[in-house]
């Protein structure tokens, strides 16, 4: 892969990353708060690219016309030297020996070893192409946000709250899943006690069946996203699938269990209402470090 290669490499990222920065895409693999880093980072590597692909053509072009010099003054010693050889045939005739090309054991080493490096130029490797690859996949391919899957499979990332903010007067109160659990399990609902509460969340199923709603949290990226879960009871829905999205509406409850792959608490909260909802704009819940 030559320069010019790389540098076209390096203005589809740039551009990939500029297209995800621009829409909703990004967070899909970013929270929201990144956005800035992001969009400046596609416009380094475009501005990186334009710079290498304008070196590459000056070095080239200033290369090109010290070859066309060089030859021009390689012709100019060759007429030279004729003239002079053409001169000293008519002054001695007699001495004058036909011209042989020099055996390809009297070259000088310079010209042979430049036959052989021309003889046996070795090309751009071709498996680093390959690296375009992850480039047309995250152009290509927008990949499904974290669920159900991952969230069966790795424990619940509940931490306790720095501070409890005053809820709204709002009735039904929304909340996050990530600040519902927090306050039903740290501060034993006592903010929540008597208060009907709107969360929205996907669908996961435990193996024994119990129902949770799920958010991913994110500490930065996708990589990182873990899930707090808040398991389902009263009146839910008979059949649950999952990754199906759903906005509860419910009150809470003391009842808690662990969760078997860490041991975890998940609270509980007592559904009145559940309807399926829309896969929200931003499927992961960044209020966990906030």
């Amino acid at each position: 892969m030559n320069r010019q290669s790389q540098a076209a490499v390096l203005f589809l990222l740039g551009a990939a990353l500029l297209h995800a920065g621009t829409t909703d895409l990004y967070l899909r693999y970013v929270k929201a708060g990144l956005r800035p880093l992001l969009l400046a980072s596609g416009a380094i590597l475009i501005v990186t690219a334009l710079a290498t692909a304008w070196y590459e053509h000056r070095r080239t072009k200033t290369k090109t016309k010290d070859e066309q010099d060089q030859q021009k003054q390689e012709q100019q010693e060759h007429k030279q030297e004729q003239r002079k050889a053409d001169a000293g045939t008519l002054a001695a005739p007699e001495q004058a020996a036909p011209e042989q090309a020099a055996p390809e054991h009297a070259r000088p080493e310079s010209t042979q070893a430049e036959s052989a490096r021309a003889g046996h130029a070795h090309p751009e490797p071709r498996v680093a192409w390959l690296l375009i690859l992850p480039l047309l996949a995250l152009i290509l391919v927008a990949p499904p946000a974290l669920g159900s899957y991952s969230a069966t499979r790795t424990g619940t990332a509940l931490q306790e709250p720095l501070a409890y903010p005053a809820l709204s007067a709002k009735d039904p109160l929304p909340l996050s899943v990530v600040d519902y659990a927090g306050r039903a399990v740290y501060d034993h609902g006592r903010t929540l006690t008597g208060r009907e509460v709107r969360l929205t969340g996907f669908v996961a199923l435990e193996h024994d069946g119990t129902p949770y709603l799920v958010r991913m949290a994110l500490n930065c990226c996708a990589a990182d996203a873990q899930p707090v879960k808040v398991g389902l009871t009263g009146d839910i829905p008979p059949v649950l699938q999952p990754d199906t999205w759903l906005t509860v509406t419910g009150t809470y409850t003391p009842r808690t269990t662990h969760d078997p792959v860490n041991n975890g608490p998940i609270p509980f909260i007592k559904v009145t209402t559940a309807t399926p909802t829309p896969t929200p704009r931003d499927p992961y819940d960044e209020s966990w470090n906030n």
